[in-house]
């Protein structure tokens, strides 16, 4: 089982930000024999697609270049037409299977992986250069599984390439013998089984390395269970600061909400339980306020900020729950409690206007708040 550096056990599959992060830097699960065998097996198909293509003008540059006249041969402006006709030529021939070739090998690179580009791994670091840490990459584990990997994929390459080439070894002899166009087909098609039966050992292998990548990337990227916590906490934040960020924040806003409080027309009381302090704007606003709410101690704080500031309390339980249960602070009351709410803010008025000499309401009015803002407390 993998292990940390401190000695503790990764057992927990790596999480979406470590793979993420990985990715970012290039770390992605590669099989370079998987590319290899896709590269050979393309390589073979293409051969033979084209091989008609192939030998004709294999055939024409030899003929083009072993027929050539006494005077060619001592006039070096004309070896020099040999040779780049000989070369425009080939390139002619060779352009359509070396750009298959290279397509084969860009989607054999990225096909267990995907494509990913990083400027992680060209990022010179100087841990590079340290030869304590080269040795102990040189003599680690993965070191020795990768070289008894090589040693087997030889062997067993080996073996297959011994065995075809002594199964062709009578008709490559026999090439010799043959006219140049002949020699040229058959030696394409020898070729081309080779490369086949080379390839479809490189695929038995492929078949056996790309599951042990995945599954090394895998076991590389393992975390242990403290590094799965550290990683929820630096994500999601650690619960007692985010704790103390929601105490701050509910402090900072309580404070706002008690600094609006003197700025209150009306504060409506439970009498004890509840308490909301509404402002409503008589030049342009469109419904009343609510600039301040709160139960028990909160409450009991609003009514001492509304009667430090001489602003009015009116106890009415049903209206003080109604407005605190059903509007947060800063929005407008709803529009159910228009009515209601008016009529209390008209005897406010009255009672602030008969301190200047106007007559004093007798008595309050009826306060009957809707059925469908009524709380009951459950």
């Amino acid at each position: 089982m993998a292990e940390n550096e401190d000695g503790s056990e990764k057992t927990e599959g790596a999480s979406s930000k470590k793979l993420q992060d990985a990715r970012n830097k290039g770390n992605l699960p590669r099989s370079k024999d998987l590319s290899s065998a896709l590269l050979l097996i393309v390589a073979a198909v293409t051969i033979y697609a084209t091989g008609t293509l192939l030998v004709r003008d294999l055939a024409a540059l030899f003929d083009f270049n072993f027929i050539v006249e006494r005077a060619d041969v001592f006039d070096l402006s004309r070896m020099i037409f040999h040779l780049y006709v000989s070369v425009v030529t080939m390139m002619d021939s060779m352009l359509l299977m070396m750009s298959i070739l290279a397509a084969a090998g860009i989607v054999g690179s990225i096909a267990l992986g995907g494509l990913n580009f990083s400027w992680e791994p060209l990022t010179p670091k100087l841990s590079k250069l340290n030869p304590i840490a080269g040795l102990k990459r040189m003599f680690s584990v993965q070191s020795l599984v990768e070289l008894f990997k090589s040693i087997a994929k030889v062997t067993l390459v080996g073996f297959i390439a011994f065995i075809v080439l002594s199964y062709f070894l009578p008709e490559t002899l026999g090439l010799t013998f043959q006219s140049i166009q002949v020699a040229i087909a058959n030696g394409i098609d020898i070729i081309i089984w080779s490369f086949i039966f080379v390839a479809l050992a490189l695929v038995l292998i492929a078949a056996i390395d790309v599951p042990f990548q995945i599954w090394s990337h895998k076991e590389k990227l393992k975390m242990t269970k403290q590094e799965v916590k550290d990683e929820f906490k630096q994500q999601e934040g650690d619960p007692l600061v985010k704790g103390r960020i929601r105490q701050m924040q509910r402090q900072a806003a309580m404070s706002r909400m008690m600094s609006d409080v003197p700025k209150a027309d009306v504060i409506i009381t439970n009498p004890t339980h509840f308490s909301v302090a509404l402002k409503y704007d008589q030049s342009g606003g469109e419904a009343p306020i609510l600039l301040a709410k709160g139960g028990d101690f909160i409450a009991l704080k609003i009514r001492e900020v509304g009667n430090h500031y001489d602003i009015p309390v009116i106890q009415s339980p049903a209206l003080a729950r109604a407005v605190y249960h059903h509007t947060e602070v800063g929005d407008e009351i709803p529009n159910g409690l228009f009515k209601v709410v008016a009529q209390l803010l008209a005897y406010v008025y009255q009672l602030r206007n008969a301190r200047t000499g106007a007559p004093r309401p007798e008595v309050m009015p009826d306060l009957d708040v809707p059925d469908e803002f009524r709380w009951d407390g459950s």
